[in-house]
């Protein structure tokens, strides 16, 4: 296969996983439980950190390990086929597309904001499933269209965000009053249950760091590359995230955007007028079109690398004449529209966060025990701050953890049974593929 993803495609792709659906809705929830902008603005950057902690860890990994599939391919060589099995079960089922549905149904609600009259309800899952179905006629062509489509709408996308943050600071007539200092009573919210709450959705609108890790073994040198593309990436969307939420927080009242899931557009408003709100509207569809292409991208990579390792699910690698996994793309655009037609967005996010914090918590974690068991592998590039770094990141994605468990019991059962589900699976897949073995 030949190698074509660039540094700078693969850059493009984190980040357009990363600014997505997330930074443009989850806000209006987090004011459910905080109103102060220093804390919330706090908590943007702690999971910045955090991301960025999980980046230079997984940096370590990819480089050292250089194969697409992205966890699948770490905990199937650090632990056992059966951890990395199960790690690809959960990235298609969870890791992308479940937030390629979320994506894809703000993306129904923002075509609702922008298209004149009243549209029926069940119009927003139906643009949210065309969508999903032009981005994989999109990506299962060739690397040559999928790339630059990626790299354009992602560049379009920061500029975007840029040009957004600057009118809320210079064309905003009144702003909201809103500290970016800590005041009185803000270390008490920090260390308030209300804080947990909010970093869940903030742990939710980071994911998708990793997201090169999925097409390593398409870079044209991923062990020189990737860790740059990981932390640089990384890096400009934790700036980029808590610039916008100051922007949202400093030009709409919180009474406005609480509970909203348009508060980017509920932001528009208020700077540019009902016109230039209108002409945001369309740009921020713009953006999650971005952001379900890229997923739409990396994801059906774990998929492939499972099809290649188990013969008995062989179809799942199989490619198109240009190399692009064509089945396990559509495998998991299937399971999107599914999820689109049958869950709701809130339900989704919380979902998601549980299965995709546990995913990341063990990988991490294994980088601990691939230096132990293996401390001769080259490693073109090790963690920074080896241990404190990784073991950051296992901290807060452990609290972030620990409260899912104790809030959304029925949510943590259903991320069990897909686990076992996917422990089963295994079993039977290998069973079979070693009856096939000639």
């Amino acid at each position: 296969m030949q190698n074509f993803y660039s540094a700078k495609a693969a850059r493009a792709i984190i980040i357009a996983n990363m600014v997505g659906v997330g930074v443009f809705t989850t806000l209006g929830f987090q004011l459910n439980d905080i109103q102060s902008g220093f804390p919330l603005l706090f908590l943007w950057a702690l999971g910045g950190l955090a991301a960025l902690c999980g980046a230079m860890s997984y940096a370590e990994l990819g480089a050292a390990l250089p194969r697409s599939g992205g966890e699948y391919n770490f905990l199937s060589r650090i632990y056992h086929p059966m951890a990395g099995f199960v790690s690809g079960w959960i990235s298609a089922t969870i890791g992308f597309a479940a937030p390629i549905a979320a994506v894809a149904l703000v993306f129904g609600d923002y075509m609702d904001l922008i298209l004149p009259g009243d549209l029926p309800d069940w119009t927003h899952r139906l643009f949210a499933v065309g969508l999903v179905l032009l981005s994989t006629l999109i990506h299962g062509r060739d690397r040559i269209m999928s790339a630059t489509f990626q790299t354009l709408f992602t560049w379009l996308k920061i500029a975007l965000i840029i040009v957004f943050c600057a009118a809320s600071m210079f064309l905003l007539k009144t702003p909201q009053t809103i500290s970016v200092l800590p005041q009185a009573g803000d270390g008490a919210i920090l260390s308030s249950s209300a804080s947990a709450i909010v970093l869940v959705y903030v742990y939710y609108a980071y994911t998708g760091w990793n997201a090169a890790t999925y097409i390593s073994g398409e870079m044209e040198n991923p062990s020189r590359d990737l860790p740059k593309v990981l932390i640089s990436g990384t890096l400009l969307v934790t700036v980029l995230y808590v610039l916008i939420n100051y922007a949202f927080l400093r030009s709409a009242p919180i009474a406005d955007m609480l509970n909203q899931k348009d508060v980017a557009y509920i932001s528009a408003l208020y700077i540019f007028g009902e016109k230039g709100a209108l002409i945001m509207g369309i740009i921020f569809v713009l953006m999650l079109v971005s952001t379900v292409s890229a997923m739409v991208l990396a994801g059906p990579r774990a998929l492939q690398m499972v099809g290649q390792d188990f013969s008995a699910l062989k179809l799942l690698a199989r490619e198109n004449k240009a190399g692009m996994p064509i089945v396990a793309i559509w495998c998991q655009s299937t399971i999107a529209i599914i999820l689109i037609v049958t869950l709701t967005f809130k339900s989704i996010v919380i979902f998601a966060s549980a299965l995709l914090a546990f995913n990341s918590f063990v990988t991490v974690a294994g980088l601990f025990w691939l230096r132990y068991k293996e401390p001769d592998l080259p490693r073109p590039y090790k963690t920074w701050g080896y241990p404190f770094i990784p073991l950051l990141y296992l901290g807060i994605t452990g609290f972030v953890l620990f409260y899912i468990i104790q809030t959304e019991p029925e949510k943590v059962r259903a991320a069990l049974i897909i686990i076992a589900g996917a422990s089963i699976f295994y079993l039977i897949s290998r069973y079979m593929s070693k009856n096939r073995a000639p």
